[in-house]
């Protein structure tokens, strides 16, 4: 589970900030809202508010960096994602670090980067104590050699490979060596390097960002029949003039006037070649178009099956597309996973969780969410302009943050927790009022009339 989030030099945020899901002691509400891992309550939910340009979808930019960095490298196209109010920064490095658990076990992963220049500065890997100590696992910095903790008692062979290891990332100029430590890499599950493995896996696999305009839908989940049931369960209750939803068959023709042709044969070559080479019977994938969800199945040796979905409005007699619908209902579909799904320990981190979404929708989104995943180490922090849901029936303070920019254009985080609000208070007449800022602030302008 995500335990906190610090960076530094970041687009809009220049000081160090950090956002945290340790739970307050002193708040007893919605007691379901967190998990006690040995002694630490650790939140499920997160909610940050703020002006527009305040600083709230670079809170979610850091999470998609972080973990884009971690899987392949720094991206190429963070070269100006220092904060440029500035000039110094340019060269200064920009600092991130994440703190999460795996089991029982807390980890503090963090690297240091000259965006300007790609260059890694610093890379470090602790394990959290409860005793509020921290045990170093590995670090190096710049012009030195990864090296290992103390206590690390590694075997001959395996002190061979991390010694190759480190060798040959002294080449490295933008990678990391927790990224290094797990490509083609694998660890003995009695291995002491256990932990590159453990910490590399959640960072890549359990942190799943969404913006206002991409999907995370399992769409595969659609074309299951059990799934299935559920999704026309839950749609129906969202009251959207869907009835039932179910799965057609259409021809390589009909995709392809969906798909441009040449992308559409090199999608199904490249699907071919993936199966052949995992020596599976039969490999499919599902995505979502502008204007449809399609499914592609490919057996050995058979043509391909695609399907799309076909809706049913109340008693019409007519089949409606995915393209027929709002946006605010395509934007449901898009975010079904979120209830369906069956892992546990992930987060998922949405910009704009409610956008082309009614407030009463929304709210009953985010209920039903709670209910799926209660009990669960499933966690979710969004960013939203939303005021109706800043309620304290639905939220803790401490699970409400906001994003605020200076004077300087730089961006703050806060939690509510720190005005001691009283559990009757009006929350979102309060924030509306200008009582926690994170409000956009206007400057007057006139209108001349011409002579």
């Amino acid at each position: 589970m995500l335990i906190k989030l610090k960076l530094e030099n970041y687009k809009s945020f220049d000081s160090e900030t950090e956002i945290s899901f340790v739970s307050s002691a002193k708040i007893r509400s919605h007691p379901m809202h967190k998990k006690k891992i040995k002694q630490t309550s650790i939140l499920k939910y997160g909610v940050v508010y703020g002006a527009n340009a305040s600083g709230k979808s670079n809170l979610v930019d850091a999470f998609a960096f972080i973990k884009n960095s971690v899987q392949s490298g720094i991206p190429v196209a963070a070269g100006n994602d220092f904060c440029r109010n500035r000039k110094e920064n340019r060269e200064k490095p920009s600092s991130f670090e994440i703190q999460f658990t795996v089991g029982k076990t807390f980890f503090a992963y963090g690297f240091s980067v000259i965006l300007s220049q790609r260059k890694v500065t610093e890379e470090w890997l602790y394990e959290l104590l409860q005793n509020g100590e921290a045990r170093k696992l590995f670090d190096w910095e710049q012009e030195s050699l990864p090296s290992l903790g103390e206590g690390i008692a590694l075997s001959n062979e395996e002190q061979l490979r991390f010694s190759v290891y480190s060798q040959d990332f002294t080449s490295q100029k933008s990678g990391l060596f927790l990224t290094e430590m797990n490509h083609g890499k694998i660890y003995d599950i009695h291995s002491k390097l256990q932990f590159f493995s453990e910490a590399y896996r959640w960072i890549v696999r359990n942190i799943i960002v969404l913006d206002p305009n991409t999907s995370i839908s399992n769409f595969e989940q659609y074309y299951d029949e059990k799934s299935l049931e559920a999704i026309n369960q839950l749609i129906q209750t969202f009251d959207t003039g869907i009835s039932h939803v179910s799965v057609k068959k259409i021809s390589m023709e009909d995709l392809s006037r969906m798909i441009p042709e040449p992308i559409l044969h090199q999608l199904i070559d490249d699907l071919r070649a993936q199966m052949e080479a995992s020596s599976v019977p039969r490999i499919q994938m599902s995505w979502r178009t502008t204007n449809s969800i399609v499914n592609i199945r490919i057996r050995q040796n058979g043509e391909p099956e695609i399907t799309t979905l076909s809706l049913k409005h109340g008693s019409s007699i007519f089949d409606f597309d995915f393209k027929d619908e709002s946006d605010g209902t395509q934007r449901i579909f898009d975010l079904m996973d979120m209830l369906l799904t069956k892992r546990e320990d992930i987060i998922y981190v949405v910009d704009e969780l409610e956008r082309s979404l009614h407030p009463k929708l929304t709210e009953h989104f985010l209920r039903l969410f709670m209910d799926a995943h209660e009990g669960q180490s499933v966690q979710l922090l969004f960013t939203t302009h939303e005021d109706s849901i800043m309620d304290q029936d639905l939220f803790r303070r401490d699970e409400i943050w906001f994003v605020e920019r200076d004077s300087e254009n730089d961006s703050t985080i806060y939690s509510l927790d720190r005005f001691k609000e009283r559990y009757d208070t009006k929350l979102s007449k309060a924030y509306l009022d200008g009582r926690y800022g994170a409000i956009p602030v206007f400057k007057k302008f006139s209108f001349k009339q011409e002579d």
